[in-house]
This record gives structure tokens, sequence and C-alpha cells, in this order.
């Protein structure tokens, strides 16, 4: 077991840190760096929402109702609420001539803070659009209309829908998924949990199916290049995995989930990382990625720099005064 840990300094002394499971490898199998938790269980949360749109893109949907990519791009997304988000779930839901008050993702306000102080600010009613998995949610409708299924119970465990996501999953990882690793996800879809090592055999088989060396792959294609096209559309102008995508120049995918888990992969060198915050605090995570991709050489100078201009490595306080520093051990 390797300890590895993202640590948050007052002056001198490690106030607190967050420990990091980790695994990385890359397309011929070859360990890069792990943390010894690979056969750990974890549920992915969102991070994995690219491959519960597989379905989705493969039901023709984006032919018959004219999708765009940037609403391709919200299929799989962890939307933060922002105005433009709004606009094109609003006219998804119009193309597809579906009452959103019939979504089962329930209702929040906007992840993004300026988002949400107008939202109440303007005294406005939030509807189920606003929820970050609204794009999940109507990517499942959306399949089951193309494919006659009931939409009323679209999240039921053996709803057929969720039957061709878990073929999905079972494909892309390798195993089959058990009873036992059922759960329901904050948005009430079904969530399983998979070993860490599964995770990151879904990723590298997303890499070749990205790469037409495995199935699905004209699905992926268009998920991934309507997200790297979009990066604002998978999460907003605040999100992590929108920002490195912006400043990766089309070479990283990535996605975040709740509970401190990140994954992402590197389209060029072919490598494929599943990151998780043990204690589920996702401000760990910017700094370990900064460490990652320089010790890997995932993004060069100028991109670590853009980076890290976004994520400071001081801590400031209300006065912003430098109080302290974030270091991650490898």
């Amino acid at each position: 077991m390797r300890l590895i840990k993202t640590n948050f300094k007052r002056a001198n002394i490690v106030e607190s840190y967050h420990k990091i499971k980790l695994l990385i490898k890359d397309l011929n199998g070859k360990t890069l760096i792990n943390s010894g938790n690979e056969n750990d269980f974890i549920y992915p949360r969102s991070s994995i929402k690219i491959f519960q749109a597989i379905p989705f893109i493969n039901s023709n949907a984006i032919n018959k109702f004219k999708l765009s990519s940037k609403i391709i791009a919200l299929s799989c997304s962890s939307h933060r609420g922002e105005s433009y988000h709004l606009k094109e779930l609003e006219k998804w839901a119009e193309k597809i001539k579906f009452n959103i008050k019939n979504l089962q993702c329930g209702t929040h306000y906007p992840l993004n803070q300026k988002a949400a102080v107008k939202i109440l600010k303007s005294n406005k009613k939030i509807n189920q659009l606003y929820n970050n998995c609204a794009g999940k949610h109507l990517a499942m409708i959306t399949s089951c209309i193309m494919n006659n299924y009931n939409t009323k119970n679209y999240l039921e465990f053996n709803h057929p829908h969720q039957i061709k996501i878990r073929e999905i999953f079972e494909k892309f990882s390798g195993n089959k998924i058990n009873i036992k690793n059922y759960g329901i996800d904050g948005c009430s879809a079904p969530q399983y949990s998979f070993k860490i090592k599964d995770i990151n055999s879904l990723l590298l088989n997303l890499i070749k199916s990205y790469k037409n060396k495995f199935e699905n792959s004209s699905e992926t294609k268009v998920l991934i290049d309507s997200v790297i096209k979009n990066p604002n559309y998978i999460g907003g102008s605040d999100s992590l995995d929108s920002t490195i995508m912006k400043i990766s120049n089309k070479k990283i995918f990535c996605k975040g989930g709740a509970e401190g888990v990140f994954l992402f992969i590197d389209l060029k060198k072919e490598i494929g990382g599943v990151i998780k915050v043990a204690d589920g605090n996702e401000r760990a995570i910017p700094y370990l990625i900064f460490s990652l991709f320089k010790k890997l050489k995932i993004m060069n100078s100028a991109e670590l720099t853009n980076l890290k201009k976004i994520y400071s490595f001081k801590l400031l306080n209300h006065a912003n005064l430098s109080v302290g520093s974030v270091e991650t051990m490898l």
C-alpha cells in the first residue's frame, strides 16, 4: 500500500490531509502509479456518465431530432446550471416533446454560485432542468422514445434502457455487474459500485473505442468529440473537468463525480486514470491533478502554468493574505 495524499499546510504545519486512492495505467497495461487500492469497490458517481450515454447515441436520436453537439455534450454532463446550459436543455425537451415535470431527477439550485444567486434574486422557480444530471435523464428519455420503451419507469433496475446501460458497463469493464453492486444515485438513477481496477479498464477500453480498436467506436467518438468541442457543456465555467479540457488542447477527456471521484484519459499518451479521495473531499483534486500531470508529462509547462493560475497553491485568508500552502505527496 502506497500512501498518496494532498496536504493542506498552515504556516509549516500540516493542518489536514486527504488520502488518495489512485490507479493510472497505459494502454499496454503498464501501471504508472498505484496506491494499492485497485481492489477497493467505489461508486464512480457522475464520472461515468459517458458510458451511460452510449445507448442514447446508438438510438439514432441525434439524426431524428437534429440534436447539436452541445446537446450531445450535455447528455454526459454534470452541468452547473448556467444560462447557456438551460437554453440547450430547454431546446432538447422541446425537440422530443417531453414534459420536463416527468423527469425523475429531482431539483436543486444551480451548482454555479453566480447562477444560483441570480435565480434567488429573481425569485424564479427552478425545475428539473436545473438538476446537474438533467442531460443524462433527457438522454435516457430520448432513447426510450426512440425504442418505444415506457418512459414512466425509465429508472427501474430492470427497465430495458437500464439493462442496455449495464451491458455497456459490463462490456467496457470486462466484468458482470452483480445486484449487490446496485445503488441509487443522487438523481435517482441506478448507480453501480466497481473495483477501481475495473473502472480503469472502462477508461482504457474507452480509449480503444475512440481509436476504432473496441466496440461502440462510432458512439464514443461522437460523445468525446462533442465534449472536447464544447467543454463548458459537460460541467461549466467553474468546473475542473471543463477547465482541464479547455487547457489541454483536445488531448484529455475527463469527468468528475461526487464524493471525490475524478476520471481522465489522455488520448495522445493513451493513459487512463482513476482518482478517489478517500474522505470524499473534492478540494484536493485540482492540486493532485497538477502534480500527476506534471509527473507524467500529460500537460506541458504552459498548460500547467494556466492550471496553476486558476487553482492557487497558496492558502489565502479573507484578507487575501497567504497563510499556508497545498502540496501533494505522490
